[in-house]
């Protein structure tokens, strides 16, 4: 037997280090936020403004800016704010959005800046008042440094918007359905349009393609009605001559111009007008609903035919040879995660809409009234930021979405990442969908293989592998990297072999795709195409991919270039010693992110030993594949795949400090540990993330003891208890708002008098001080009053019946079986002017029967006697 081959492993981590201490974990969502609130705001208005119907008007949208947080108060002035201070406040952290109205009518032209409305602010993004600020400035600011952000505040509450998985847009799926036999199926998406195209055979053997209101349209007619008319150039286009393409060129032989085919295809969706109209709705239907990713307008016409040509070569070549070509659902490739800014901009783009018809609206009325109208009086922006709001503090989004944002969990700090790193599929999880649930290979190093949720959304909620980010939008315009490919060896025409689609267009072909494939990879490593960009080429349906899509997860690897990696010791050292940084290995080449497609074309080593010259990458750290939570978990390379699942789970659900500045905020449901420890044995990621501890060190001992420990359970010694192990505090907050009335009437915070219409027990009231709340440090029961109140009559006919003083307690006291001690009390007020009380109540809480401990390796047990 040959001994068993020994592979080194960079011990210190260096590089996986380097990465954690510049990257925040939630930094995907925060770029694409940035970017949402930088770029792609202004593209919309942009899109919006040639929408526009022109009416006796003329609306046209300017330059949209977004302001900081801040707070108009009920006096009128205008401040700024940290999240610490909407938390207290129960304010929405939201910043203003300005745009430039400019009106048109009767030969009048007015413009102003009006105010569009509000919209919340990720913490932590380029829009956050706390982005660039040192640590201390953040202490100063009552904010937590280790705070990662990457979540809203509505409220007072916070919400996170959770990534979501969805099938990729324009690029296209083969599948073998029952009906139909073979299917080429592609979502074309520009924007917030989605629209289906299939494209089948029927029995006839005839090519059908179906898209929006159009269904079973031969492609053939439709080749010819996008000016596309010789067979001649379809067929070389096609580049591949079967007996069915014959058939169907055969078939409509006798149709020579565009028009009849329009009317052909007019006729099969049976329109009614006359020619003219006919012609023109057949052909702005065609321009709007087909493939949209191409273009919108007739001079995209002949690039549709192209592609669609195109389409046609891939479902020949699928029909010669089905079991290679049909597409696999679940491979990454053809996946892609959706991020804040995709779904704010799906947010923003209806409000938007719905705004712009309200103006017009309005300015209909104001003109048939010969009315002298001010754009500020007809933009009105209070509805537009409320539907935002909402949206975000329901989760239920446009396109019928529920669950989108979700209230963010605040066990410990380390339930709070899990939280911002999890990505849901859009699959329901009652279904069985066995497929969707497993572990594909694809999901190495871009997602946990052991995280994820037991019942019936096992598989469909993964969390993201530390190194693993989701790509945004480039930097680059698109006729830039178009131009970087022609440089590279791309031609215009389709004379060759090769077909290259960039973002699902057909934009040219090349000779040789695998030279190509190279040349592509080579211009990204020197920086002239964007860092993550990925390139795909398909030998079996002989073309090459181009995509920088938003969403698709993408991972780092070390280059290697003729057998050696890139990444050398010096290197390392450099590291080390902090004169090198992640984003120099970047730039520099030695590192580069892959997505699932490019990775199909390369061959990875996961040690350094095993580099040949057939391999282009190296693994960064063999612990890379896991996620944040699991890599936590020491020696998690000798636990069981079960056990090690439920062990991390456990990890997130101990106590410890959820958060440093606890002291100043009012969470519900939070509990903190009298002495949490870090872990004696714990693994190098402890110490990087610099978490905060949340659990203990206590020693074990593994006996029976009197059938007390049946099944799992755990006996603890009640010395241990007295001295204070797993001791911790619980703390619930309590609130109280004064509110105003019509007709002058309002609350009161006081000590309620005795001829108030519900009075309680004198004692009820006996711990609140003059101004009507409880002291600190007072300890209540049951019943207790901690804020006093009383509000004026409801209805008039109860005001008659007595005097007009009475007034009704409205007090607030402790729940049912719960006792505490009132811990912290702030006064302050909200938005409206209206005063709110906040008293926060802790209570200690001892382990006792029934409580629930376990280790991070899954061993889990209820205690079940505390020995004296």
């Amino acid at each position: 037997m040959e001994a068993k081959k020994s592979f080194t492993v960079d011990r210190k981590h260096i590089v996986v280090k380097e990465f954690l201490k510049n990257h925040s974990l939630v930094e995907s969502n925060i770029v694409s936020f940035n970017d949402f609130v930088e770029n792609r705001m202004q593209e919309i208005v942009n899109e919006m403004n040639e929408t526009i119907p022109k009416e006796d008007f003329e609306i046209k949208l300017g330059k949209i800016s977004v302001g900081k947080p801040d707070i108009v108060e009920a006096d009128g002035s205008v401040k700024l704010i940290t999240p610490a201070e909407a938390r207290l406040r129960n304010l929405t952290y939201s910043a203003p959005i300005k745009i430039e109205l400019t009106i048109r009518y009767d030969g009048q032209v007015e413009t102003a800046e009006v105010q569009l409305g509000r919209i919340p602010v990720i913490v932590k993004s380029k829009a956050c008042n706390l982005h660039g600020l040192s640590k201390e400035q953040l202490i100063e600011k009552y904010v937590d440094p280790a705070d990662a952000g990457g979540y809203f505040l509505v409220n007072g509450n916070e919400r996170i918007l959770v990534m979501a998985e969805d099938l990729a847009s324009n690029q296209s799926f083969l599948e073998v359905q029952k009906v139909r036999g073979l299917v080429l199926r592609l979502f074309s998406q520009r924007g917030a349009y989605k629209i289906p195209v299939t494209i089948n055979e029927n029995k006839d053997g005839i090519l059908e393609i179906s898209f929006s209101r159009f269904s079973k349209i031969p492609v053939i007619v439709l080749l010819k009605a996008l000016g596309m008319v010789s067979e001649a150039e379809i067929s070389k286009i096609i580049g591949k001559q079967t007996d069915g393409l014959l058939v169907n060129l055969y078939e409509y032989a006798a149709m020579g111009d565009p028009e009849e085919a329009l009317m052909k295809i007019a006729e099969l969706t049976s329109l009614q007008g006359t020619k003219k109209e006919i012609l023109d709705r057949t052909k702005q239907r065609i321009d709007s609903y087909l493939l949209p990713h191409v273009g919108l307008d007739k001079n995209a016409r002949l690039e549709k035919a192209k592609t669609i040509c195109k389409l046609l070569k891939q479902f020949y070549t699928a029909r010669e040879n089905p079991e290679q070509a049909l597409t696999d659902k679940d491979h990454y490739a053809n996946k892609r995660v959706r991020l804040s800014g995709d779904l704010l901009a799906d947010l923003f783009r209806v409000n938007l809409n719905i705004l712009i018809r309200e103006i017009q609206h309005s300015l209909q009325k104001t003109v048939k009234r010969r009315k002298f109208y001010s754009i500020k009086t007809i933009a009105k922006s209070t509805l537009f930021s409320h539907r935002i709001e909402s949206a975000i503090a329901t989760g239920s989004w446009i396109g019928e979405r529920t669950g989108v944002t979700q209230n963010m969990k605040k066990d410990n700090s380390l339930s709070m990442l899990s939280q911002l790193q999890k990505v849901v599929s859009t699959l329901p999880g009652e279904q069985e969908n066995f497929a969707a649930r497993t572990v594909h290979p694809t999901h190495y190093g871009r997602f946990c293989p052991i995280e994820t949720p037991e019942g019936t959304e096992i598989g469909l909620r993964k969390n993201l592998a530390m190194l693993a980010r989701v790509s945004t939008r480039p930097k680059m315009a698109e006729d830039k990297i178009v131009k970087v490919f022609s440089e590279a060896g791309l031609s215009k025409d389709s004379e060759n072999v090769i077909d290259v689609f960039y973002n699902g267009k057909f934009v040219g072909s090349v000779k040789d795709g695998k030279q190509f494939f190279q040349a592509v990879r080579e211009k990204r490593r020197k920086n002239e195409l964007p860092i993550e960009l990925s390139v795909r080429f398909d030998d079996f349906m002989g073309a090459v991919f181009v995509s920088t899509e938003v969403g698709r997860v993408i991972r780092p690897l070390i280059v290697v270039e003729s057998g050696v990696p890139k990444l050398k010791d010096e290197h390392l050292k450099l590291i080390e010693q902090g004169s090198l940084s992640w984003d120099n290995l970047i730039q520099q080449g030695i590192v580069e992110y892959v997505d699932a497609a490019e990775e199909d074309n390369s061959l990875v080593a996961l040690y350094r030993e095993e580099v040949t010259k057939d391999h282009d990458y190296l693994e960064i750290d063999p612990i890379a594949c896991l996620g944040i939570i699991t890599s936590i978990v020491p020696y998690a390379n000798h636990d069981q795949g079960p056990r090690l699942l439920r062990g991390s789970k456990t990890q997130t659900q101990s106590i410890g400090i959820y958060a440093a500045n606890y002291p100043v905020r009012m969470d519900t449901n939070v509990s903190v540990l009298y002495y949490p420890q870090k872990p004696l044995a714990r693994s190098f990621m402890y110490d990087t993330l610099a978490m905060y501890p949340s659990g203990q060190n206590v020693i074990v001992a593994v006996a029976p003891y009197d059938g007390y420990n049946i099944e799992d359970a755990i006996v603890l010694n009640q010395g241990s208890v007295d001295r204070g192990l797993a001791r911790s505090t619980y703390f619930r907050p309590y609130d109280s708002v004064e509110l105003n009335y019509a007709g002058r009437l309002k609350d009161q915070i006081c000590v309620p008098e005795k001829d108030v219409s519900g009075y309680r027990m004198e004692t009820s009231y006996k711990y609140l001080e003059d101004d009507g709340i409880a002291y600190p440090e007072a300890e209540m029961g049951e019943g207790d009053v901690i804020i006093g109140k009383t509000s004026p009559p409801k209805f008039l006919s109860e005001a008659r019946e007595i005097s007009i003083q009475t007034k009704k307690e409205n007090s607030t006291a402790m729940r049912q079986e719960e006792s505490g001690t009132v811990d912290g009390v702030f006064v302050t007020q909200d938005a409206e002017g209206n005063k709110i009380v906040q008293v926060r109540m802790r209570d200690m809480r001892k382990p006792e029967i029934g409580d629930k401990f376990a280790t991070p390796h899954g061993q889990k047990g209820v205690i079940g006697f505390i020995a004296p």
